[in-house]
């Protein structure tokens, strides 16, 4: 595709057309400038002048294909009824016998059909559509309805590979920028649906690598944003995807934006800002999201096993077949685990295995895991390994470190229960490293435990360095330069200590410090302590 400044042709034909109307042809590049630049509400109105100035012209033609991108920006919107009435009116404007015309509007219904909820019904107009298509935007909307109808009707390989020949038109840069958007948006969400991660993550590099060669071109929209929230959350990137999140629940309306606030919730539950997540699930499950199994493992976290394990099995007894049954069922194995329910993990596990096909790595992964977990559960820690150390590399693969570091904790604990206490613990540091960068910081007590299980105060080894610098009077930014932390993990630890030893402020801690004789000598003793090669003050 032709590269633009897409400002500076926004900024001239607005001014132009302030000193005089602009022509119907230049109207249609207005149009467009606007839409890049993210001007969506100004898209319409330039596009209906652009067909009134074709009528008035005498041009039918050029009004029926102008009054079509006006429908197919509309239904884009999700504004239906107004995309209808255009479409009514364009059908009406079709000179007889022109069939790249009446293609065109077939092609505008079938979208209707298609986002009316009518897949079966659209199908066949886009397959026809493809037949006489012969410009390059054209072929690649008709490939896209028909790779949308495709997975709809649950025809996803069907539709990957529809999806892909439309791709070939947009890679090969002949198809304008709305096209252009929506397509890569399109492939994308259908990969996430179908589990193809790392297809996911191919198609969002390469979106990015066009939108960063049209100059203040708007990327990301809508439910694109969501998508593209997924994609950093599963990099570990939590903080640009929960900005992504937050714009898509800001720029998506009601019955479309549940998706945003859910896939924020899940961002913020696993940087363990709890009140945030139940915020933005009770949103997403008030836009009519169901917010399983996010909702689960909060409350799991929270403590209220019975309310989550009550939330899951609602879920899985709603919906057999449907696509989020993998993401359910990893999560009951789970729970089950966590409350010693071998058998309801054995069989939630073995029906996820029998849902992971060998060409998704991220469902092998889960499997993989769960079969792990399960293994380790059942007292089989030389079993469960092999396993877990398969989901570690898998997603290692699909770069994905969080999910990675929680399989390492697992090796961890077999590690442990075998006596390679070596293994174990560089299995924990590995993982503590990357929940730290993360900002994981529920994840980061799992990756500790108490020097003496009798010492009557819960603390663990890293609590008890925290709870050393702290009665020296060093402050939480200082503590976290010492040892490598972020001052959140730091304050989180404190608020651990304050807990576990009974005070409420650090005066109290740093008196319980001192008359329980926390000294070098009891520093010394925390075996872990020199990795970082810090001594304290003296």
């Amino acid at each position: 595709m032709e590269q633009h400044d897409w400002p500076a042709e926004y900024a001239e034909l607005t001014a132009a057309d302030q000193r005089a109307a602009l022509q119907p042809a230049e109207l249609e590049r207005l149009a467009v400038a606007a839409f890049v630049l993210g001007h969506d509400d100004e898209v319409a109105a330039y596009r209906e002048r652009a067909v009134e100035g074709h009528l008035a012209r005498g041009d039918a033609d050029a009004a029926v294909r102008s009054g079509f991108w006006l429908g197919f920006h509309l239904q884009q919107r999700g504004e239906l009824s107004r995309a209808a009435g255009w479409q009514a009116r364009i059908t009406r404007l079709v000179p007889e016998g022109n069939v790249e015309l009446a293609g065109r509007v077939a092609m505008a219904e079938a979208a209707m059909k298609m986002n009316s909820g009518d897949p079966a019904g659209a199908l066949p107009l886009f397959e026809q559509n493809l037949q006489w298509a012969t410009e390059p935007d054209t072929i690649v909307l008709a490939a896209l309805g028909r790779g949308n109808c495709l997975a709809m009707l649950g025809r996803g390989a069907e539709a990957l590979i529809a999806l892909d020949e439309a791709m070939v038109h947009v890679t090969g840069g002949q198809v304008g920028p709305e096209v252009t958007g929506m397509a890569y948006c399109s492939v994308i969400a259908l990969c996430l649906n179908m589990y193809d991660i790392r297809r996911a993550q191919e198609w969002t590099r390469a979106l990015t690598g066009w939108c960063d060669s049209q100059p203040g071109l708007v990327p990301y929209r809508g439910a694109c944003l969501v998508h593209r929230a997924q994609i950093l959350q599963f990099r570990g990137a939590w903080s640009e995807a929960a900005d992504a999140a937050e714009d898509a629940c800001r720029r998506l309306s009601a019955g479309t934006v549940g998706s945003a606030w859910y896939r924020l919730a899940e961002v913020e539950r696993q940087r363990g800002n709890f009140e945030a997540a139940e915020h933005a699930y009770q949103l997403a499950s008030g836009d009519g999201m169901d917010v399983q199994p996010g909702l689960a493992r909060l409350r799991a976290a929270q403590g209220r096993f019975d309310v989550a394990i009550a939330g899951l099995e609602r879920a899985l007894a709603e919906d057999l077949f449907s696509p989020n049954r993998p993401m359910l069922l990893a999560a009951r194995v789970e729970l089950a685990i966590e409350c010693s329910d071998r058998e309801t993990a054995r069989k939630a596990a073995a029906e996820l295995n029998e849902l992971a096909p060998a060409e998704s790595p991220y469902l092998q992964a889960l499997a993989a895991y769960s079969e792990g977990a399960v293994r380790l559960a059942c007292d089989d820690p030389r079993g469960a390994i092999a396993p877990l150390r398969r989901a570690c590399t898998l997603w290692q693969r699909l770069e994905m470190p969080y999910e990675g570091a929680r399989a390492r904790l697992l090796v961890a604990d077999a590690c442990r229960q075998l006596g390679d206490t070596d293994a174990e613990q560089m299995e924990l540091d590995g993982a503590r490293a990357v929940f730290e960068r993360l900002g994981a910081d529920g994840d980061l007590t799992m990756t500790e435990q108490p020097v003496d299980p009798f010492d009557g105060t819960g603390l663990t080894p890293r609590e008890k360095e925290v709870l050393w610098w702290l009665a020296t009077g060093a402050t939480n930014r200082a503590i976290a330069d010492q040892l490598f932390l972020s001052e959140r993990t730091v304050a989180r630890h404190i608020s651990n200590i304050f807990s576990k030893l009974h005070v409420s402020s650090r005066a109290g801690a740093t008196a319980w410090a001192y008359n329980h004789a926390v000294t070098r000598k009891s520093w010394a003793q925390i075996s872990h302590m020199g990795r970082n090669d810090h001594s304290p003050p003296g």
